[in-house]
């Protein structure tokens, strides 16, 4: 449908209003608030689609990760819109880690309060799933 966004240059108003393809630019249009016929067009948001790998590439830039590894709560954004991007819940010890990032532990302060970090579902050591080789 065709609709367009407008804002009020006396009263500063913003509104929405319908023309046909036809009616663009030969109608006036006028503020439904006060009347003036000083408006201007708005332009709406535009979104970009991105496809996955892209995403993953921009979260891996080098800009992105430019100093994460002396301020944690950069490290916890950074966290954080790697798991937005990838539209998984990360689980309550990711929630955890991240939290404590934003408050300014550093992530050596972390490990030493979590010294299981990230051994969740993994197998024992002589398990069924260790393979007896260090990697």
């Amino acid at each position: 449908m065709p609709f367009y966004d407008f804002i009020c240059l006396d009263c500063g108003r913003k509104f929405e209003q319908y023309y046909s393809y036809a009616e663009y630019g030969k109608k006036p249009v006028v503020c439904p608030g006060c009347h003036h016929q000083q408006v201007t067009r708005r332009i709406g948001r535009v979104r970009v689609a991105k496809s996955e790998e892209r995403r993953m590439s921009d979260l891996a830039s080098p800009e992105a990760l430019d100093g994460i590894d002396d301020d944690p709560k950069k490290l916890a954004g950074m966290m954080r819109k790697m798991s937005s991007e990838m539209g998984e819940d990360m689980g309550s010890e990711f929630n955890e880690v991240v939290g404590r990032l934003e408050k300014g532990e550093t992530p050596g302060q972390i490990e030493k309060d979590m010294p299981d970090l990230g051994q969740a579902g993994m197998a024992a050591p002589g398990g069924a799933d260790d393979l007896g080789e260090d990697f």
